[in-house]
């Protein structure tokens, strides 16, 4: 083999072993992790203190927020609409969302989940709701963002209501 199909079959092989490399370099993990529950824990003080601005400004531009019971809000304008009613609506209520003690973060380069607990509490703290969320973050600029949020609640749903007969 002469010297010039060397050089190229090495240059090759070189470019190909860089090609391969498509992950992430990898990260400090408990840095990545505590900011990812920094950014969960905004969001309960934000949604707690009826900020529903704050709250959306958690979510990336085009973030999907899929709450039980609604259409998905797709986007930061829909999300935005949404917490800025929800959230004043569930501070003025008096209730209060509390993060659950069981919080689990994986992180694999610039994408990150965090599944959770919740209760949600009345003014005299007693619990009337329990569940579970689950929330996709991606590192953009250096800053974890919410890209996807979904969370349900632990309760049996409601009997489903018996058809309507027609009339005779």
């Amino acid at each position: 083999m002469n010297f010039t199909k060397v050089i190229v079959l090495t240059a090759s092989v070189a470019a190909l072993v860089a090609c391969a490399q498509v992950s992430a370099p990898a990260g400090n993990a408990s840095a990545d992790q505590a900011a990812i529950r920094a950014v969960q824990n905004a969001w309960y003080k934000a949604y707690n203190a009826g900020d529903g601005a704050a709250v959306a400004a958690l979510y990336s531009e085009d973030a999907v927020l899929s709450p039980p019971n609604v259409p998905a809000a797709r986007g930061i304008a829909a999300i935005r609409d949404y917490y800025g009613k929800e959230a004043a609506q569930f501070a003025a209520s008096g209730l209060t969302g509390v993060e659950g003690p069981t919080s689990d973060v994986g992180v694999s380069g610039d994408l990150a989940w965090q599944g959770d607990t919740y209760t949600i509490t009345d003014k005299s703290s007693a619990t009337i709701e329990a569940g579970k969320t689950l929330t996709v973050l991606e590192r953009k600029n250096g800053k974890w963002m919410i890209i996807r949020d979904t969370w349900n609640s632990d309760a049996t749903p409601a009997p489903a209501a018996a058809p309507a007969t027609a009339p005779k």
